[in-house]
């Protein structure tokens, strides 16, 4: 399990890293511009995914159809549907790939994140110290900062909510 306190990760890019990660990211929007969809909320809703079942119904189908040649009816463009099949089958194998780089990211992040937000909670606290011990110069900073944790009062007593201490 891993560690809730303290440094989560550390890591860098360095500027040659960057460069070529963003680099790669070009070459793939490059590749894309044109090939493909951006659908809008309704329209997802609309066509949504097929089921693992579904697929494999597909897949029965065009075995079927390359078995079958003559049963494949005259009005079914059988050239796009297999155009499209080996598309999505292209598409497929790389956005497994992308999901796991996308989820790598992600969980990166996060980490990231956490440590972030950690060191800032002990830079306030310690702002919060100076400014009660009137170091000169740390009250504003105090205030400013107190404005993300802001304080619930009740009529019968103060709780606090979301507070640094």
């Amino acid at each position: 399990m891993m560690k809730t306190t303290g440094n989560m990760i550390s890591l860098d890019f360095t500027a040659e890293e960057l460069t070529q990660f963003d680099e790669a990211l070009k070459t793939l929007e490059q590749i894309l511009a044109g090939k493909t969809a951006n659908l809008s909320l309704d329209e997802r809703k609309q066509f949504g995914r097929i089921a693992e079942q579904n697929k494999l119904f597909v897949n029965k189908a065009k075995d079927y159809m390359e078995e079958y040649p003559q049963y494949v009816p005259p009005f079914l463009d059988k050239a796009e549907f297999d155009k499209d099949f080996m598309a999505r089958s292209i598409i497929e194998k790389r956005l497994i790939r992308l999901d796991g780089l996308t989820e790598q990211l992600s969980d990166t992040k996060i980490l990231l994140d956490n440590d972030n937000y950690n060191n800032a909670l002990t830079f306030y606290r310690n702002i919060r110290f100076l400014s009660r011990e009137d170091v000169p110069g740390t009250t504003n900073i105090a205030k400013d900062l107190s404005q993300f944790f802001p304080r619930a009062r009740k009529k019968d007593n103060s709780e606090t909510e979301n507070t640094a201490e």
